[in-house]
């Protein structure tokens, strides 16, 4: 399950934010994740409550926000969102599209005390 290591590297990276800061305490993290990762929010989810007791993240709510797929033709310079699966521009046609939105991993906030 490699979102337990994703989880575990948020959570590393929101406690030394925090501590940086002085904080004793971790309220919420934010991430946002794109949807062309792969990644299970629910997944990250219970890797959180697993992995937050005895830190200063226990109690801590982690907050997934989701990024749809977006993608532009290299053909017409379209700019559209899709899913997964669909990478077809909607103006043109074309399968020559390059991604430039849904593969995202970042830490948006933290919410400290």
């Amino acid at each position: 399950m490699h979102e337990m290591g994703i989880t575990s590297g948020i959570l590393a990276s929101a406690i030394d934010a925090a501590e940086a800061e002085g904080a004793t305490k971790i309220n919420s993290v934010t991430v946002s994740i794109g949807d062309l990762t792969e990644i299970v929010p629910d997944s990250l989810q219970f890797a959180w409550e697993a992995l937050t007791p005895g830190t200063m993240a226990e109690g801590g709510t982690l907050i997934v926000l989701s990024i749809t797929p977006k993608s532009r033709c290299l053909q017409c310079g379209n700019e559209f969102e899709h899913d997964k699966y669909n990478l077809l521009c909607t103006e043109c046609e074309s399968f020559l599209c390059e991604p430039i939105a849904g593969r995202e991993l970042r830490i948006d906030s933290i919410d400290i005390d």
